[in-house]
């Protein structure tokens, strides 16, 4: 009875040693295969729908931002190619009135970047006159007509004196030198630019239309230069084509162009007095899809992201004007860049 018992227990305890061993956490299961399934749920990925799964901890790491849409009416815009110029009243040029070779000042050339004041002399130019260019003998002439000067009419004297007198270039206004290019002892020729000083605090912007309508339909402007709207106002259109494009002529309100150079291409947005209603989304958060088409991504969930095929409007630079959304939809307006790139 004593050996039934034994043998029972023990075939018992083999059973549970068998079941411990072949359970979940024994080596008979793929329990390890199972947690590398659950980890690889987690990856950001792309289903066969072009939507994108992306956990939260993803969305941190590229930095995902997203803004609420909002529908409303907005002045239909229009962008137009420009570029930065000078305003003629707070600039001017420095040019030479006679042929010969140029000098720095005591303290030197100017160079560019540099504050000069009205009337400043920034070089000299001594003439090379003669013949042959020889300026001995005109200085010969002027000694003999010193020599001469109780017989010799004041006049022919002072053109004697004029004639081997260095030129001196000034400052015509208060500004900043914007181009140099002379060293010392360099033949100048006459008319030839020598400086150029500009007010870069009181820039201009031109921009071409090739409607020439256009200039009656406008209600404001702007250019963006990375985040930053810097709002113009119009000065004003030339009544003559140029390229078959008509010239308008921009100014802004605040110093927000003094980082700009002149002759630097920008993009000019103006406003009409047309109304356009949509939804106004950052511009930051169309991108180009595999099919290049124009794209913006909309967060349908916690984790779940969707993308939707749009026609942009262009606004000021920095926003757009789409039609294909609903009212209150998240779209991505931070990073779409990178959630487009998610395969």
């Amino acid at each position: 009875m004593k050996n039934n018992y034994f043998f029972l227990l023990l075939t018992t305890l083999v059973g549970f040693s068998f079941n411990a061993l072949a359970g979940p956490g024994g080596p008979g299961h793929d329990h390890g295969e199972s947690q590398t399934q659950f980890q690889g749920s987690n990856a950001p990925k792309r289903f066969a729908d072009g939507s994108v799964y992306l956990p939260k901890l993803g969305q941190r790491q590229l930095g995902i931002r997203t803004t609420v849409t909002q529908l409303g009416e907005f002045p239909r815009s229009i962008e137009l190619s420009g570029k930065i110029i000078h305003n003629p009243n707070y600039g001017g040029k420095v040019q030479a009135m006679i042929a010969g070779r140029i000098t720095p000042p005591t303290k030197g050339f100017p160079i560019p970047g540099q504050y000069v004041k009205q009337g400043e002399l920034l070089a000299y130019i001594t003439p090379e006159i003669g013949p042959a260019h020889s300026r001995s003998l005109a200085e010969s002439r002027l000694k003999r007509l010193q020599a001469l000067s109780d017989t010799v009419p004041r006049k022919v004297l002072e053109e004697a004196q004029a004639a081997v007198a260095n030129e001196e270039l000034r400052a015509p206004v208060s500004g900043m030198v914007a181009t140099t290019g002379v060293v010392s002892g360099q033949v100048i020729e006459a008319r030839q630019l020598i400086f150029e000083i500009v007010n870069p605090n009181k820039f201009m912007v031109e921009a071409v239309a090739y409607d020439p309508t256009l200039i009656d339909d406008i209600q404001s402007a702007n250019l963006s230069i990375g985040d930053q709207v810097i709002p113009l106002k119009l000065q004003g259109a030339a009544k003559r084509l140029r390229e078959q494009a008509l010239p308008i002529t921009f100014l802004a309100d605040d110093e927000g162009l003094s980082k700009l150079a002149i002759g630097q291409v920008v993009r000019v947005y103006v406003q009409t007095n047309k109304a356009l209603r949509g939804y106004r989304v950052p511009t930051s958060a169309i991108v180009r899809d595999g099919s290049n088409q124009s794209v913006i991504w909309f967060k349908e969930g916690p984790q779940l992201f969707r993308s939707i095929v749009v026609n942009p409007e262009p606004l000021d630079g920095s926003h757009s004007l789409v039609q294909d959304l609903h009212e209150n939809d998240r779209v991505v307006s931070k990073s779409a860049s990178l959630l487009n790139q998610i395969r």
